[in-house]
């Protein structure tokens, strides 16, 4: 594989995807660039044969046409799950707008954009309402580009079941707002498979693809199914809008990232799964794993541990 350059590779999906490559030997000296503004999250990645880190801010323009200098392929997966109306269009708009601008400008021949299922402009989230903006800024060049739409993804480094395994540990009831959204989780190799398929692809227009696992199932089904793999499953009792509002308005102002806010409960007002008007990761050659059978070989070799193996 060329030069290829990741936008936000020392993430979930990130690490997992230059560790796929490595694997796949589709990596040579200088093939793969994770450019990041923290080195120190990424040292997990130096011993991967062939990933180079650049300490970066894509934030600049001037750094970003340099990054994008010379490469034929170019992954953005840097995303934000809690913000403001100003932090999400930074970096779910803007940021998807200079980097599609300065891919034309430096001939990147396609660009591989991560978004979310459920993206729409008129979605009651700003998260959702602003990686529709992103999308469409990615698509807005002639630059050839694959948008990614996953579905809650998983995996045994995941923050989000993980998070609640954690909760069920400790916790004897899980209070849970929203437990009966919809979700169709898909496991993290699988859409690094289908960002790994897209980068082996050429085509002339942007096409959008959805990532979902083969299973529809509500949060609150989640939970439990977190805290039964981690070996505390736990009662989860749903929580009525009003209050579940009240719970994410004081996550909200806790100290550090918020384990919910409003917007998320915003997003989940909407069915996240597959709408079966886009192309899926069947027609990119992938049958997606099941979170039981997945998530049943993590608890035999790491009991569902956030700790990275």
């Amino acid at each position: 594989m060329d030069a290829v350059l990741i936008l936000g590779g020392s993430g979930f999906i990130g690490s997992r995807l230059c560790e796929m490559l490595v694997e796949q030997s589709s990596a040579r000296p200088g093939g793969i660039t994770v450019a990041t503004r923290r080195p120190a999250r990424t040292q997990h990645l130096l011993a991967l044969p062939g990933v180079d880190l650049d300490e970066a801010d894509v934030h600049d323009d001037a750094t970003l046409a340099r990054l994008v200098a010379g490469r034929s392929t170019v992954v953005n997966l840097i995303a934000i799950l809690h913000g403001n109306a100003a932090s999400f269009s930074q970096v779910h708009v803007e940021l998807p707008r200079r980097i599609a601008r300065a891919c034309l400008l430096a001939g990147v021949q396609r660009i591989v954009h991560v978004s979310a299922l459920g993206a729409n402009s008129k979605a009651p989230s700003m998260y959702l309402r602003s990686k529709a903006e992103g999308e469409a800024a990615i698509a807005s060049t002639s630059v050839p580009a694959a948008i990614l739409r996953p579905s809650v993804v998983f995996g045994a480094h995941d923050r989000f079941l993980n998070l609640f395994a954690r909760l069920s540990k400790f916790a004897p009831v899980i209070p849970l707002a929203c437990a009966d959204a919809k979700f169709q989780p898909v496991w993290v190799d699988d859409v690094t498979r289908a960002i790994i398929a897209c980068l082996q692809m050429l085509r002339p227009t942007a096409q959008t693809y959805e990532c979902a696992g083969p299973r529809v199932l509500t949060l609150g089904e989640l939970v439990r199914l977190a805290g039964r793999y981690s070996g505390h499953e736990r009662p989860v009792i749903p929580l009525p809008r009003a209050v579940g509002q009240v719970q994410a308005w004081f996550m909200e102002h806790l100290p550090g990232e918020p384990l919910m806010s409003r917007d998320n409960l915003a997003s989940m007002q909407l069915p996240n799964v597959a709408s079966g008007r886009l192309p899926g990761l069947a027609e990119l050659g992938i049958e997606p794993a099941t979170l039981e059978a997945i998530a049943s070989k993590y608890l035999a070799a790491t009991a569902w541990s956030g700790k990275r193996s």
